[in-house]
C-alpha cells in the first residue's frame, strides 16, 4: 500500500510539474508572442479586395475588372444550409470552442511523437481566419503558436457570426474565386442563395485543397470530396439519411461560368477602366468601386446591333471572300471529331464558327394555283410539278445542327475587290461544299445565315442633347477582336458632315436660307494646297445660282466652298470653336469647307448635340457616380446641363454655374435645324423618312473616293453619329457613300433609341419671321415668280424687293428633289 501511495504522490507531483510547468510555459509563451501579435479592431472594417464593376445607368452590369472575384455577403446573407455544411467539413464544433481545438492539436502532438513528422490537425475556422487575414501559410512551430494566440483573441473580441462572416468571405475556392458568393457564381453561375445542398457541400469541400477537388478541373476527387461532407452532414443530423442517399447519387453539373454582364458594352467599360486606374491607380482592381455609367441598357444594345447590322450588310454589297476552312468529312467521321474541327476557330462579334455536314435538296409539291402563277412569272407553259430548294446542315460547336436556307446564302457571289464582285450564285455548291468551316449569324428571325468578319469597321456614339451624357457608344464590330477604339481614337475626315459648323457661321454672318450662291466650276490657287485645285460636285454637274437651304440639302461642294471663301477661312475657324473643334484640327485652306480636317466621331457628335440642344455648350462624359463598396458615393458627376425655356430640362440644377452656356444664337441653330431637317425631306437623308418621324434632322458625309461615310442626325433628345471605313483609309466601293453605308446604322439604332420618345415640333423663336419667296432668286415672291416657297428669317434680314411680272406657279422648291441630289458630294 506504502508503495501505491508512494508512486501516486510521484505521479501527482509529476503532472502538477507538468501542469505548472506548461501554464507557466503557455503564459511566458503568451506574453513573449503577445506584443507581436495584430490588432483585431482591423478585422472589424477589413477591406477585402473586390474587383471594380461598371454598371449602366439603368443598373445593369457592363463589366467586372479584378484578379479576384469577390462578393462580400453579410452572415444573414449566407444561407444556413451552407453554414451546416462548411462546419461538417471544417470544424464541427466552431459554435461552442474557444477558438482552438485541444484535441484535434493533441492529435497533431501525438502523430508527430509517433511519425516525426509535422501533420495537419487542429485548424479551426477561427484559426484559418487568424491564418488568412494574418500569417502565413508556412508550416512552422512558430506560426502555429501565433495563430493559436491569435486566434483566442479573434474569439475574444468578435462573435461567432463575425468571425463566420469573415471566413466565408476571405477562402480561396479556386479558380480566382474568393468568397463564397464567388464560387456560387462562378461554378454555378447562381447567385448564393439558388444553390442545392449538392451545390453547398461543393463549395465547403473546396477550401481543404481548391486544386485537388476542384469540380471543374478534378470532377471525380471533387464529388468524392463533396460526398465526404455531405455524409459528415447527416452524422451531424444536419440532414436525413433519405435526402443523403439521394444527394450522393446527384451528378454535379459546375462549369466555368463568366460574369453575368447583362449589357455587352465592353468599349465603354475600357473607358472606365482607364479613367479609375488614372485616378486610384491598382487599387482600382481591388478597392470594391461600383461604378455607374450615362450608359443606357437598351440604347446600347441598340448600338450593338446597328453597327453589326451595317457592316454585314456591308459585306453582302461586296461579296464572300472565302470559307474560314475545310475538314473532310467521310461516313466514319463522327459527330465527336466533327465537333472538334471547330476547336481551332472562336466567335468573333456576333459570329459563330459551324461545320457543313451537308447540302440537301428538298423537293417540294406545289399546288395548281401556284403551279399557274410560276407558269405566268415564268412565260413557260409547262408547268412544273415540284419545285427544288436547297439547304445546308450545319454542326456548331454546342452540338446543334441548324439549316442554313439558300436565301441566306445567295448574296455570297466571289469577291474580286471593293468595286467587283462575281457573277450570280445558282446553287450553294457554288460557294460552299460538305466539309466546310463557316461563319453563321441568327438573325432576328432565328434563321441562320452565313456570314464572314468584316474587314471594313463602324463606330456608333449617342449623346444626349441636354447635358452631354453618352448614351450608347460602341467603338468597333467586336472589341476582343480590336480594342481600338474608333469613336475616341479614329481621327478621319468628316467630308460633308462638317459643313453644317461652316453654314452656321454664314449664317452668323449675315447670309440667310435663300441667300443665292452660284454653283459654278472654279479654280484655286491654295498655298496650303499643292497647285492648282478644281473642286466639283460628286455628280459631275453644275446647278447655277443656288441658295443656302438648297446648297446644304443637295450637299453642293462648290456653294459650300465659295460660302468659306466669302465669310473668311479664319472667321469660320474661330466659329467652330463654339462647337468644340479647335484651331489646331482645322485646316487653314478652303478645303475646310468640305471636311478636310481629321476628327472623331465623338467630336462630331459633340458639335452636332450643341444644333440639336438649341445652342448650349455641352462636353460628353459617361461616368454618372463612382462609389465604395459600402455604397458610399465618393464622386458625383457635375455636368453642365441646358436649362432652356424651349426645352427644358428633367432636372436643371440648382447651382446655376451648372447651367450650360449658349454659344450659339438660337436664331441661328433654329434656321440650321430647319435646314438639315430639309436635309432628311429632301436631300441626302431621305432614307430617313422611313423611320416615320418628322423631327429630325442631320447630315450625310462621304470622303474623297468614299474611304468614310458618316451621318450625324438628332431630334431634341436623342442625337448618333455612325461611321463606317477601313481602318487603313482604302476606297470602301464606289457606291458607298454616306447616305448607303452609315445612314441604315444610324436608321437601326434610332428606331430603338427614339421608340419612347415624343415628336417635338420645331419651336419658332420670336426673333423669326416667315416670307413668302421667288424660289429661284431667294427675293420676295412677285408676279414674275415661277415657283414660290415660304422661307425663314432672322426679322431685319428678309429680302426688301420682290421680282415683277407675270404670275407663276407655287412649289415646294426651284429644283424637285431628284436621284442626282442623293450622292451629290465629293467630301
Amino acid at each position: 500500500m506504502r508503495r501505491i501511495y508512494q508512486l501516486f504522490l510521484t505521479l501527482l507531483t509529476l503532472f502538477l510539474s507538468i501542469a505548472i510547468t506548461s501554464v507557466i510555459t503557455i503564459t511566458a509563451a503568451y506574453f513573449y508572442f503577445k506584443p507581436g501579435l495584430p490588432e483585431i479592431d482591423v478585422l472589424k472594417d477589413v477591406q477585402l479586395q473586390v474587383p471594380l464593376k461598371v454598371f449602366s445607368a439603368d443598373n445593369q452590369l457592363l463589366a467586372v475588372f479584378g484578379e479576384k472575384k469577390r462578393e462580400p455577403v453579410s452572415y444573414e446573407e449566407i444561407p444556413e444550409r451552407l453554414i451546416q455544411a462548411v462546419i461538417s467539413a471544417e470544424d464541427e464544433s466552431f459554435f461552442v470552442h474557444p477558438g482552438v481545438d485541444y484535441k484535434g492539436i493533441l492529435r497533431a502532438v501525438v502523430h508527430l511523437i509517433q511519425t516525426g513528422k509535422k501533420g495537419q490537425g487542429g485548424s479551426t475556422i477561427t484559426m484559418q481566419v487568424a491564418r488568412n487575414f494574418f500569417l502565413t501559410r508556412d508550416k512552422t512551430y512558430i506560426r502555429k503558436i501565433n495563430e493559436i494566440f491569435l486566434s483566442l483573441k479573434i474569439e475574444k473580441e468578435l462573435s461567432k457570426q463575425e468571425i463566420m462572416q469573415l471566413y466565408m468571405n476571405k477562402i480561396y475556392l479556386g479558380h480566382r474565386s474568393y468568397g463564397v458568393a464567388a464560387a456560387a457564381k462562378v461554378y454555378y453561375g447562381k447567385p448564393l442563395d439558388s444553390l442545392s445542398l449538392e451545390q453547398y457541400a461543393m463549395i465547403a469541400g473546396l477550401p481543404k485543397a481548391p486544386s485537388k477537388y476542384n469540380p471543374i478541373t478534378n470532377p471525380q476527387r471533387a464529388t468524392l470530396r463533396r460526398n465526404y461532407v455531405l455524409g459528415r452532414m447527416r452524422q451531424l443530423d444536419f440532414i436525413t439519411q433519405e435526402r443523403y442517399a439521394k444527394a450522393i447519387k446527384t451528378i454535379d453539373d459546375a462549369e466555368i461560368h463568366a460574369p453575368d454582364i447583362a449589357v455587352q458594352a465592353p468599349y465603354a467599360a475600357e473607358m472606365v477602366r482607364s479613367h479609375m486606374v488614372i485616378e486610384y491607380g491598382d487599387t482600382a482592381y481591388t478597392a470594391g468601386y461600383n461604378v455607374y455609367t450615362s450608359i443606357s441598357g437598351d440604347m446600347q444594345s441598340a448600338a450593338n446591333n446597328a453597327i453589326r447590322s451595317a457592316l454585314m450588310s456591308y459585306e453582302h454589297r461586296h461579296g464572300y471572300k472565302g470559307v474560314l476552312g475545310h475538314q473532310e468529312l467521310t461516313a466514319s467521321t463522327s459527330a465527336a471529331e466533327q465537333i472538334n474541327s471547330l476547336a481551332d476557330y472562336h466567335p468573333t462579334g456576333h459570329l459563330r464558327p459551324a461545320l457543313v455536314t451537308d447540302i440537301v435538296t428538298d423537293i417540294v409539291s406545289t399546288s395548281s394555283e401556284q403551279q399557274e402563277q410560276q407558269s405566268k412569272k415564268s412565260n413557260n407553259k409547262k408547268k412544273n410539278k415540284q419545285d427544288k430548294h436547297q439547304h445546308a446542315q450545319l454542326l456548331l460547336k454546342d452540338g446543334s445542327t441548324p439549316s442554313l436556307k439558300w436565301e441566306h446564302i445567295k448574296w455570297a457571289r466571289k469577291y474580286i475587290n471593293d468595286k467587283r464582285m462575281g457573277p450570280k450564285l445558282k446553287k450553294i455548291e457554288d460557294v460552299l461544299t460538305i466539309g466546310d468551316i463557316i461563319y453563321v449569324e441568327v438573325l432576328e428571325n432565328k434563321d441562320y445565315a452565313l456570314a464572314q468578319l468584316p474587314e471594313a469597321e463602324g463606330a456608333l456614339v449617342s449623346l444626349n442633347p441636354q447635358n452631354g451624357a453618352i448614351n450608347a457608344l460602341t467603338g468597333g464590330f467586336d472589341y476582343y477582336h480590336s480594342k481600338f477604339n474608333r469613336v475616341l481614337q479614329a481621327k478621319r475626315q468628316p467630308g460633308s458632315n462638317f459643313k453644317p459648323f461652316i453654314y452656321s457661321a454664314a449664317l452668323n454672318k449675315g447670309y440667310t436660307a435663300a441667300t443665292l450662291v452660284n454653283d459654278a466650276p472654279v479654280v484655286f490657287k491654295d498655298q496650303y494646297l499643292e497647285g492648282f485645285w478644281r473642286p466639283d460636285n460628286y455628280s459631275g454637274k453644275f446647278f447655277g445660282p443656288t441658295r443656302l437651304r438648297q446648297g446644304l440639302i443637295k450637299s453642293r461642294n462648290l456653294v459650300s466652298i465659295r460660302v468659306l471663301r466669302d465669310i473668311g477661312i479664319q472667321y469660320a475657324i474661330d466659329y467652330a470653336a463654339r462647337f468644340g473643334f479647335t484651331a489646331d484640327e482645322l485646316p487653314p485652306n478652303l478645303s475646310l469647307a468640305l471636311g478636310s480636317a481629321t476628327l472623331t466621331p465623338i467630336q462630331i457628335a459633340r458639335g452636332y448635340a450643341i444644333l440639336a440642344n438649341g445652342g448650349y455648350d455641352i462636353s460628353p462624359w459617361i461616368i454618372q457616380r463612382i462609389e465604395d463598396p459600402q455604397h458610399n458615393i465618393i464622386f458625383t458627376q457635375q455636368n453642365k446641363t441646358v436649362c432652356s425655356k424651349n426645352y427644358p430640362a428633367a432636372s436643371c440644377p440648382e447651382d446655376e454655374s451648372l447651367h450650360a452656356l449658349r454659344v450659339v444664337d438660337e436664331d441661328n441653330v433654329f434656321l440650321m435645324t430647319s435646314i438639315m431637317r430639309d436635309v432628311i425631306n429632301y436631300g441626302t437623308g431621305r432614307k430617313a423618312l422611313q423611320l416615320g418621324r418628322k423631327d429630325l434632322a442631320g447630315k450625310t458625309g462621304t470622303t474623297n473616293d468614299q474611304l468614310d461615310a458618316w451621318f450625324s442626325g438628332f431630334n431634341a433628345r436623342v442625337m448618333a453619329t455612325a461611321w463606317v471605313g477601313f481602318d487603313t483609309p482604302r476606297s470602301l466601293g464606289r457606291l458607298e457613300f454616306g447616305g448607303t453605308a452609315a445612314l441604315p446604322m444610324w436608321m437601326k439604332f434610332m428606331e430603338v433609341a427614339l421608340k419612347d420618345v415624343p415628336q417635338q415640333a420645331l419651336i419658332v423663336p420670336e426673333n423669326i419671321v416667315t416670307v413668302k419667296i421667288d424660289s429661284s432668286t431667294g427675293l420676295l415672291a412677285g408676279s414674275s415668280s415661277k415657283k414660290t416657297q415660304f422661307e425663314y428669317f432672322i426679322k431685319g434680314t428678309e429680302p426688301k424687293r420682290a421680282n415683277i411680272g407675270a404670275a407663276g406657279s407655287s412649289s415646294p422648291y426651284a429644283t424637285e428633289p431628284g436621284n442626282e441630289a442623293v450622292n451629290e458630294e465629293l467630301f
